[in-house]
């Protein structure tokens, strides 16, 4: 039977990641590692599925991080892997239950689409966030009340109600930048970004303070893309990278669109967005110069 290489050193290491990962962070962890065993142990996805009276395709839903997961299943597929060792076991059920502790936005899903929350789950466990924004302020940017004239223009049709629900949820997201684990926040905002008005007059200043508050923040860098630059990335739209603590887990790139998003993972197709990135740094104005222009800005309102 095969032995539960590198479970020793994933019991002593879980015990910090743990407890500052969040449940999509953690599902993908214990993914990762059932896969791992299971290939150590020459075992089939197929095979597995079986095992816990269900199909290959769980399995595989299981290893990607991309549903809960049942104690029973894990338990038995460990027996069947050869993980027998008590403290093993252990390290990896405690995990299994951690990972499906309900997030705070499950209280909001009557407000959010389904392929939103994945990206909730992702964005709490981040470590660095990178984005590149073309026509708002990022969300994690956002003053309340810029945030509710969005939802007023996009999302006419709802209730004062509903629409004051995607606020608190976009107002809680902002919780990641806050102490005491505050996540790196990297933005490049093209200039249309903060010369195109959203609300009144009032709700743009307001904003246009509110980034220049948080840009003086030692965890969040901005960076201005300006008309004059001469450089443009043509064809792409608002762009988010996501990086992770934990070594098990590459970047995420997410591209949302209108009706659903994309989320990259494949080194070959997250690298071209990486190299972008990169180059909106190096061509977008320094973050030195972001609150003079903001400042100029705002005295144009």
């Amino acid at each position: 039977m095969p032995t539960a290489h590198g479970m020793g050193d994933l019991a002593e290491t879980l015990g910090s990641d743990a407890v500052q990962s969040g449940p999509t962070a953690l599902r993908i962890l214990l993914g990762a590692q059932l896969r791992r065993l299971r290939e150590s142990a020459g075992i089939s996805r197929e095979d597995a599925g079986y095992h816990i009276r269900s199909s290959h395709s769980k399995i595989s839903r299981m290893e990607g991080g991309r549903t809960s997961f049942k104690l029973r299943d894990v338990s038995d597929l460990l027996i069947m892997y050869g993980v027998t060792g008590e403290a093993e076991r252990e390290a990896l059920l405690a995990l299994a239950r951690q990972a499906n502790e309900p997030s705070w936005w499950h209280d909001y899903r009557d407000v959010l689409p389904d392929w939103f929350e994945a990206y909730l789950g992702l964005e709490q466990d981040a470590s660095v966030i990178r984005t590149h924004e073309v026509q708002f302020v990022p969300g994690l940017l956002q003053t309340e009340d810029y945030a509710r004239a969005i939802f007023a223009m996009g999302h006419g049709s709802d209730s004062d109600e509903q629409i004051e629900r995607r606020v608190e949820v976009r107002m809680r997201r902002q919780r990641v930048l806050e102490p005491p684990a505050p996540r790196k926040l990297w933005v490049v905002l093209d200039e249309a970004v903060l010369r195109h008005r959203v609300g009144s007059r009032e709700i743009m200043r307001g904003q246009l303070e509110h980034l220049a508050r948080m840009a003086a923040r030692p965890n969040i860098t901005v960076q201005v893309l300006p008309f004059s630059c001469g450089w443009a990335m043509g064809g792409v739209g608002p762009v988010t990278i996501l990086r992770f603590a934990q070594s098990e887990l590459h970047d995420v790139v997410y591209l949302e669109q209108l009706t659903g998003a994309q989320y990259l993972t494949k080194e070959t197709d997250v690298l071209p967005y990486q190299r972008m990135m990169d180059e909106l740094g190096v061509h977008a104005s320094p973050a030195s110069a972001t609150p003079a222009m903001l400042r100029r800005l705002i005295g144009e309102l």
